[in-house]
């Protein structure tokens, strides 16, 4: 079952939730979840360019035991993508807030992968009362600067749009992009899943320059000091592979007041997408002891 929830975010926009497996049943005169005990719910937050629905296999397991939400964040997926509207560091930790109040999740344990999981640390570090676990996917936590922004500008320059076809779009994402050190598959369908058909081929179904806006907000600035204003039980994941490299996510656990520390092998970025078993492994142990 995949069922779409509506939420108003900060300044009026549109933003679509989804719950991809029936939530557990409650146990008769008790606030717990059958067979779950004390288990609180839990809000995805995919990163830039994802959607939802890049959680749908964590979301299904979690389900097990868990009420578990992805959220469409601001100028991705189903949600609005109003030209107008705030793209800032505030805008996109206020939706979240307010999706949780408004779904009645809290307190809930956070996932974040990438800018969703920098959302995440930043509402901890705002609203304690609202999060009781957090678990931050492959974000770094040091500042990236200009260069870092240029690159990105230059990287959406150089896709082929429109493609095709979305066979074509698992090809260029998956093997043909520059940034793409040897073939990955499950990169590919990542990235068919953020594409819809026009009129001319297909297409992203968010605007590129959108998401460098988004990304500006946050580049060019460390959040060292909001990482430690996080009370919760936190842990930081990051792929063999991916953009978070060991020595950082070994110091965002250190910084972080009750921070732990865990790795996939053979994954990069998408962590989660790119290797789901083993993703589940390394976040399994440190849900359960939340409830």
């Amino acid at each position: 079952m995949v069922r779409r929830i509506d939420v108003t975010g900060t300044g009026g926009v549109r933003l679509a939730a989804w719950e991809f497996g029936d939530p557990p049943k409650t146990v008769p005169g008790s606030e717990g979840v059958a067979g779950a005990g004390d288990s609180p719910a839990v809000l995805l937050l995919h990163g830039l360019m994802g959607r939802a629905s890049h959680w749908a296999s964590t979301a299904r397991w979690l389900c097990e035991r868990h009420r578990a939400v992805a959220l469409d964040q601001r100028g991705h997926g189903q949600s609005d993508k109003p030209p107008q509207a705030a793209y800032t560091r505030e805008a996109y930790v206020d939706d979240a807030e307010a999706a949780l109040e408004q779904l009645g999740l809290a307190p809930v344990v956070l996932i974040g992968h990438a800018m969703g999981a920098l959302t995440a640390w930043q509402l901890a570090a705002k609203r304690p009362d609202l999060v009781r676990g957090l678990i931050i996917c492959d974000m770094r936590a040091s500042a990236l600067g200009a260069a870092s922004q240029r690159e990105w500008d230059e990287w959406f320059r150089s896709w082929p749009l429109p493609f095709a076809t979305i066979a074509d779009v698992r090809k260029w994402f998956g093997e043909d992009d520059p940034w793409v050190e040897r073939p990955n598959a499950a990169r590919g369908e990542f990235y068919a899943e953020v594409m819809h058909e026009s009129a001319d081929g297909w297409r992203p179904v968010f605007e590129p320059e959108q998401m460098l806006r988004t990304r500006e907000t946050w580049v060019y600035d460390a959040h060292w000091d909001e990482l430690a204003q996080v009370r919760c039980p936190a842990l930081v994941v990051r792929g063999l592979d991916g953009e978070l490299g060991r020595a950082e996510a070994q110091e965002m656990v250190r910084v972080l007041p009750l921070g732990r520390y865990a790795e996939v092998s053979d994954a990069g970025h998408l962590v989660h997408y790119d290797q789901p078993s083993a993703w589940r492994g390394a976040i399994e142990p440190f849900l359960e002891s939340l409830g």
